[in-house]
């Protein structure tokens, strides 16, 4: 991603969020079947998403909730780990950030979705207070699906958290 991406798209915007990380598995972050432990990737994730938490709000970020993670495919040892996230929706004082995980093979450059997570964050003031955030602005039609679907997924946890 060029830093180019961050500093053209508009303030506020989905694509302002955007972050993109990458890891080489090594051997201390395998299990014994070859594969990265799960929660190496969900550590991954946690960073990935409090960057584009923080890109959106500019302010200090804590994890509220990590949700929805759904492991497809294993990845395996040698492999190269790629995280996409960005913002997909902003409340009050949240941020629902999504997160994609994707593996690629470096000898042979096949590239396969392999998890998806969604995680929210609240914005803190100086005193460690939640504040709040501003709007996020969606330009496209998958931005615009990205946070109705986001919409739902709030709604989902207040409901389950009111229980």
């Amino acid at each position: 991603m060029s830093t180019e991406l961050l500093t053209d798209a508009p303030l506020f915007s989905v694509a302002r969020s955007h972050v993109e990380m990458t890891h080489h598995v090594l051997p201390e972050f395998a299990n014994s079947l070859g594969n990265v432990f799960g929660g190496q990737v969900v550590s991954w994730i946690d960073i990935c998403a409090a960057i584009a938490a923080q890109r959106h709000c500019r302010s200090v970020v804590v994890t509220a909730a990590i949700d929805a993670v759904q492991f497809l495919l294993p990845i395996k040892l040698g492999h190269i780990v790629i995280l996409r996230g960005q913002v997909n929706a902003t409340f009050k004082t949240s941020m629902e950030c999504g997160v994609s995980i994707w593996s690629e093979n470096p000898l042979t450059g096949e590239i396969k979705k392999t998890m998806k997570a969604y995680a929210t964050f609240v914005a803190l003031d100086d005193a460690g207070r939640p504040k709040a955030v501003p709007p996020l602005l969606l330009l496209s039609d998958e931005d615009r699906r990205r946070h109705s679907d986001a919409e739902r997924r709030r709604a989902d946890r207040l409901a389950a958290r009111a229980r």
